[in-house]
C-alpha cells in the first residue's frame, strides 16, 4: 500500500518522503531541467518536522528525554512548530524562544500547539542576554527536566537530513541530480543533504543560498568572522549572525546571497507561475537559482533540485500581504501587489 493511504499510528507517520515538482514555467527561459523538493508537504508545513522527530528520538533512545521533560529550543518558528507537534504527540512540554522577526502567522501557530513562547528582539547581538540563543538557554537552566534542543549546535540536524532527506532526493531523481540549492540557516538541511549527495556523487554541486546581512558566504569563502556582513534582514530561516557548527562548510561548493524584495517578489512569482504556495525562504532559493543562472552556473544537462523549506501559509501577514509589502517599499512600477479583491455589496 502506497504511504499516504496506510494508516498510521499519529501525525508523526506523515513526516518525510516529500514530493519533487518540476518547475515548469517560472524557468523556461534557463538552461537545464529544475525539481523542488517541497518541504511544505510535511504535516508541520516545513523540513524542520525532521530534525525535530529525529533529535527527541535520538534522545528518547539514549535516555536524556523522559516522561515528564520540557524541550526547550530557539527557532524563528518552523523549529518550534515541529518541536511542538512532535511533543503533543510524545505527552513533552515546549518552551520556546522565538525571534521578533517571525511572522505573526508563526507565533499564533506556536501558541495553538501548546507552547510558551518568548519573543526576544531579533536585531541583537547573538551574545546578548535578550537574543533568543541566551533566553533559550535561561530558561533551559532554569527548568528541571528540561532539553535544550540547540539546532545550530547540534550534530544531529545533519543526521537527520543525511538519513533521510539526501537518500529521498537520490532516489527521487535515480541518481540524475547535479546540483543542489538549498537555504543555510543553521545549516543542517544544506549539510545532511550535501553529505549523503556528494558520497554517491562528489561532482554534485551544493550551491548555497545565504541572506544581504548574514555572515555565512563571507565566512564560507575567508573562514574568518567578518562581523561588518551582519545588519538587520528580513528573511526568516535564512542565514546567520554566528557560525553554527551545524553547517558543514566543507560540503558546500559556493554560497550565493538575495535580498530581502527580491526574495519576496519570487515567491509570489512562484504562486503565480507554478501554483506552488511556498514561504518566504523559497522565495529566497528561487532568486538564488536565477542568479546561478544569470552566472552560467547550469547548462542543456543539469538537473537541478531546489528545496523549498515550508509553506507560504505561514507569512501570510508578510510576503503574500500587500500591505506589509508596501510597507517595506517592496512595490514599485514594475513588481505591484497582487490582483484586487472586490466585495459585491
Amino acid at each position: 500500500m502506497k504511504r499516504n493511504l496506510s494508516i498510521h499510528q499519529n501525525i508523526l507517520g506523515l513526516i518525510g518522503e516529500t514530493p519533487m515538482i518540476k518547475l515548469n514555467k517560472i524557468t523556461k527561459d534557463l538552461n537545464g531541467e529544475f525539481l523542488v523538493k517541497f518541504e511544505g508537504y510535511n504535516p508541520g508545513h516545513s523540513t524542520k518536522d525532521r530534525i525535530a522527530l529525529y533529535i527527541i528520538e535520538q534522545a528518547e533512545k539514549q535516555g536524556i528525554l523522559k516522561p515528564g521533560s520540557t524541550i526547550v529550543e530557539t527557532t524563528s518558528g518552523n523549529t518550534g512548530f515541529s518541536l511542538a507537534m512532535v511533543s503533543i504527540s510524545k505527552g513533552y512540554e515546549c518552551i520556546l524562544a522565538v525571534s521578533s522577526k517571525s511572522s505573526k502567522d508563526k507565533i499564533d501557530m506556536l501558541k495553538s500547539m501548546g507552547a510558551k513562547v518568548y519573543v526576544c528582539p531579533a536585531h541583537v547581538s547573538a551574545d546578548d542576554p535578550r537574543s533568543y540563543y541566551e533566553v533559550a538557554k535561561r530558561l533551559h537552566s532554569e527548568t528541571a527536566n528540561s532539553v535544550y534542543i540547540n539546532q545550530y549546535f547540534n550534530q544531529l540536524n545533519i543526521d537527520a537530513h543525511y538519513h533521510s532527506t539526501g537518500p529521498e532526493i537520490w532516489k527521487q531523481t535515480k541518481g540524475e541530480i547535479t546540483h543542489l540549492v538549498a537555504a543555510s540557516g543553521t545549516g543542517g538541511t544544506i549539510s545532511g543533504t550535501a553529505k549523503y549527495l556528494k558520497e554517491q556523487n562528489p561532482n554534485i554541486q551544493i550551491l548555497g543560498v545565504d541572506a544581504f546581512g548574514s555572515i555565512l558566504k563571507k565566512f564560507h569563502e575567508t573562514g574568518e568572522f567578518h562581523k561588518n556582513e551582519i545588519y538587520p534582514y528580513r528573511i526568516e530561516g535564512l542565514g546567520k549572525n554566528l557560525i553554527p557548527t551545524a553547517t558543514d562548510f566543507d560540503v558546500i561548493d559556493k554560497f550565493e546571497k538575495v535580498s530581502d524584495e527580491d526574495s519576496a517578489h519570487r515567491a509570489r512569482e512562484v504562486a503565480l507561475s507554478e501554483a506552488i504556495f511556498a514561504g518566504y525562504t523559497s522565495g529566497a532559493v528561487m532568486q538564488a537559482v536565477m542568479q546561478y543562472a544569470d552566472a552560467g552556473e547550469f547548462d542543456e544537462n543539469s538537473k537541478v533540485v531546489c528545496i523549498f523549506p515550508d509553506h507560504g501559509s505561514r507569512y501570510m501577514s508578510k510576503v503574500y500581504s500587500d500591505e506589509w509589502m508596501r510597507e517595506q517599499g517592496f512595490f514599485d512600477s514594475q513588481k505591484q501587489e497582487l490582483a484586487a479583491v472586490e466585495f459585491i455589496k
